[in-house]
């Protein structure tokens, strides 16, 4: 079956098999037990690697795990397995136990829930910070006793099973024998970010923008780096990530993209740890963090002081954050490293600049960040054009571009990418004027391959395109107050065609002269008309006089 045909049947099944439950929450489900079920066949792929079975002719795999890993002999087999693997799942918790106990009907309502706590003190076996970090609470939003799932105890353990049978049907790999579980998950999450509307927005870049931002950030890339660090400060769903993963030269060879990520909300915190691993994405190279961006800067460990100093050379920052979000700007955080140098706060209503220098703070000299914005950014006074004035003025503005309205889940107004490097050798700030180059979907427009090559084209170049783009020198920006508003910068104003007079004169004389055949043919019918009534006669009679003099 090909790819598109797998992820198409599964998105109907799952639709149908929600019921009523809202998109966003059906989510931590099925996406969930789509991670417990490649947790669980992952280790069985390294209890077979490493020899540590001994397998019996027409023994599966499983069988063996559940015969030699018992009485005494299971704790060893479990630390020896978390120790590597940084989780461990019991025998009787695989996902072929599983499958078996649910087929045969076995499965009763607490399974579940044991399953899910067995697995989480599993986990403190890792003997590894790292690995502890991952998978703790992994899967905590996993609510089993949510009254949508079923009205008791036995309805809701069905619902779940349901589920798992689901997801027991997904073929990870399509036609040709290439691994897709990771573009499967991907799917599946851009499909509820859909359905769940405004919700979505807040766990989903669409993969459109996602690689506009991932292409920006790895454009000077010269060869296949030793070692590429990148950092999303609202990392949502992972995706914007990953994105950058595949644009890095050789960035899928193990090792060489190390993520680092920090997410406010706990549910997509947890969403991002599964779709990274689910990616195929080692844990040993996966540094998330469940946070508030702006109140707790990124955790680095303790130095040889006992601090803890925030990591600040990431090679690569990008970002979608709230727009407009509030924030606590109390005064104190003038103090803050982040925010101190820029002279102001970003407002208490309008948190955009502070994911700004937030990003600025954490991007290595020689890196580059990519963030999405709203328009109000370039133009807003006060505080904000003090901030602005200051970044333009340290030279870290690279490019402004303005995007399509109406990308985003739940999000219609236009956005803007700004582009910053710390190391600028020039003094100009490229503008790109995207905004009307799109594919209009739906309920959301898309940018083509064919867009999105036009902007990353453009932005290398860095030249001049009628009604496009536009590179404007520092004194330009000065005369211009620091206000980047882009229609200052890129004129995309389309004049009116002149107006051929002789043209309209004809056209204005074939209409007189068809009202003059027009009026003469209404005025034969009306003198056609008979009647025997006086002072009808002379009502028509003086209508037709009238009619005749105009």
């Amino acid at each position: 079956m090909s790819e598109k045909d797998i992820t198409t049947k599964l998105w109907a099944m799952a639709n149908e098999l929600r019921g009523n439950m809202d998109a966003s929450e059906y989510k931590n489900y099925i996406l969930a037990f789509m991670f417990y079920r490649y947790l669980s066949e992952h280790q069985e792929d390294y209890l077979k690697k490493n020899d540590i079975l001994d397998i019996e002719d027409g023994e599966s795999i499983n069988d063996a795990y559940v015969r030699e890993a018992s009485g005494d002999d299971l704790a060893n087999y479990l630390e020896d397995i978390a120790s590597s693997l940084g989780y461990a799942i019991e025998p009787h918790d695989t996902w072929a136990s599983l499958i078996k106990r649910v087929q045969d009907k076995e499965v009763i309502p607490s399974d579940y829930q044991d399953l899910l706590d067995h697995f989480a003190k599993n986990t403190e076996l890792a003997n590894n910070k790292t690995a502890s970090q991952d998978f703790r609470g992994v899967f905590n939003d996993v609510n089993l006793g949510d009254s949508r799932l079923g009205s008791n105890t036995n309805d809701r353990a069905k619902s779940i099973s349901k589920i798992v049978q689901l997801v027991d049907t997904i073929e990870y790999k399509d036609e040709n024998g290439k691994d897709i579980l990771g573009t499967i998950y991907e799917y599946l999450i851009g499909q509820f970010a859909a359905s769940a509307g405004k919700k979505g927005g807040e766990f989903y870049t669409p993969f459109e923008v996602s690689k506009v931002l991932a292409k920006l950030v790895t454009a000077n890339l010269k060869g296949e780096p030793e070692e590429f660090e990148v950092y999303d400060p609202t990392c949502g769903s992972g995706s914007l990530l990953l994105t950058v993963q595949g644009e890095v030269p050789g960035g899928k060879k193990p090792g060489v993209v190390k993520f680092y990520g920090q997410e406010k909300n706990t549910t997509t915190y947890n969403l991002s740890r599964m779709n990274l691993m689910m990616h195929g994405v080692e844990f040993t190279n996966i540094h998330l963090s469940n946070a508030d961006t702006l109140e707790a800067d990124w955790p680095d460990g303790l130095d040889a002081q006992g601090i803890d100093r925030p990591k600040t050379n990431f090679d690569a920052v990008v970002a979608n954050p709230p727009y407009s979000a509030h924030w606590d700007n109390n005064e104190n955080k003038l103090k803050d490293p982040r925010f101190s140098a820029y002279g102001k706060l970003a407002p208490k209503t309008k948190a955009d600049y502070a994911f700004v220098l937030h990003g600025l703070y954490h991007l290595s000299p020689e890196g580059t960040m990519a963030i999405v914005l709203p328009h109000g950014v370039l133009f807003r006074g006060a505080a904000e054009g003090v901030i602005r004035q200051n970044i333009i003025e340290k030279n870290y503005l690279d490019a402004v571009i303005g995007l399509p309205a109406n990308l985003f889940y739940g999000v219609s107004i236009p956005t803007i990418v700004l582009v910053f490097k710390k190391n600028r050798q020039n003094k100009d700030i490229f503008f790109i004027d995207a905004s009307r180059e799109f594919e209009k979907g739906k309920n959301q427009n898309k940018l083509t391959e064919e867009n999105i090559d036009k902007i990353i084209s453009t932005y290398l170049k860095r030249e001049d395109v009628d009604k496009y783009a536009h590179k404007a020198e520092l004194d330009e920006i000065k005369e211009n107050d620091y206000n980047l508003n882009i229609p200052r910068y890129v004129d995309t104003f389309e004049p009116e065609p002149p107006v051929d007079l002789g043209k309209v004169a004809d056209e204005l004389e074939e209409v007189n002269q068809k009202i003059a055949e027009n009026k003469k043919e209404l005025l034969g019918m009306l003198k056609e008309l008979t009647t025997d009534d006086d002072d009808l006669r002379a009502q028509l009679d003086k209508f037709i006089s009238v009619f005749e003099k105009n």
